[in-house]
């Protein structure tokens, strides 16, 4: 057995309102459960409802903003910042800017599309 694993294609995972998820690393595209590694993009004025996720998230921007909301606070990110969100934080993401957002999410444990 290697000590690796090479993934050549990532999987599209539907979401509404026009976002991109790739998923490189996860339970739907490697059934990795330990985290997931996801590519997205948002398109401008994308926002997603509040949720409270039972994983931690990274936020790894490459470009365009988004505005991460948790708690009664709001953290607007640019390309080169992350921020790690905690499991049973109330967040909400959205993208306030008029470009699309550029981004990597990996969620530990693996993010579940249920």
């Amino acid at each position: 057995m290697a000590g690796y694993r090479l993934v050549t294609t990532a999987t599209r995972i539907p979401v509404p309102g026009g976002k991109l998820i790739e998923e490189l690393f996860g339970r739907v595209n490697t059934g990795t459960e330990g985290f997931s590694l996801a590519h997205m993009i948002a398109p401008p004025g994308w926002g997603e409802p509040a949720q409270t996720p039972t994983f931690g998230e990274l936020t790894i921007m490459v470009r365009g903003k988004m505005r991460v909301e948790m708690e009664g606070e709001a953290v607007e990110l640019g390309a080169g910042q992350a921020i790690w969100t905690e499991p049973g934080t109330r967040v909400r993401y959205s993208n306030p800017a008029d470009e699309p957002s550029e981004y990597f999410a990996v969620c530990i444990p693996a993010f579940s599309p249920d």
